[in-house]
């Protein structure tokens, strides 16, 4: 069961699951706010939305300041390989096997099989931060973590990467 409501300028979208143990609150791209729980009273609704205020209004600004991908960077998967495949090369490390797919809140991955898979969605974003994606995932090859050792490898081939990653978090995938 649904219903929605209004709460500072947003839909709130109610989630009635009588098999949920716990209340969940989130906020999607479009600013609806969005509860599940298994309570159905306007006043319990009210006071979740009332204790967790500030948390809602810190992610309303955060969507508020996330960039739509410019549409003027169009580059091929192929352009994404061969990226993939020079920095490999420079940085002397192997990859299993690259994977291209359509991801809605990564812009890469890899596992401890060596597979790497980049988002489809990084083939619209500017030249360095396809840079910046291919030798981070590539790193991973080395250090499976994101400790300090790893964003030495990343910052040793990328002197920028603060400022590319800062980037990419700005960047709303859809």
């Amino acid at each position: 069961m649904s219903d929605t409501k209004k709460y500072q300028n947003c839909n709130v979208v109610i989630i009635i699951n009588k098999k949920l143990k716990h209340s969940y609150i989130s906020i999607d791209r479009e600013k609806n706010i969005i509860i599940k729980t298994r309570y159905t009273t306007s006043d319990y609704i009210d006071s979740l939305l009332e204790e967790k205020k500030l948390w809602i209004q810190k992610q309303l600004v955060k969507i508020e300041n996330l960039t739509i991908i410019d549409e003027s960077y169009v580059y091929s998967l192929d352009f994404l390989q061969k990226r993939m495949e020079y920095f490999s090369k420079i940085m002397n490390l192997h990859y299993s096997k690259l994977k291209f797919r359509k991801m809605r809140s990564r812009w890469g991955s890899c596992n401890s099989k060596r597979e790497i898979t980049l988002n489809k969605e990084l083939s619209r974003v500017n030249k360095n931060l396809i840079d910046y994606v291919v030798v981070h995932e590539l790193a991973h090859l080395k250090h499976m973590n994101h400790s300090k050792e790893f964003h030495a490898l990343v910052d040793e081939y990328l002197p920028s990467s603060k400022v590319y990653r800062k980037e990419l978090k700005n960047i709303r995938l859809i």
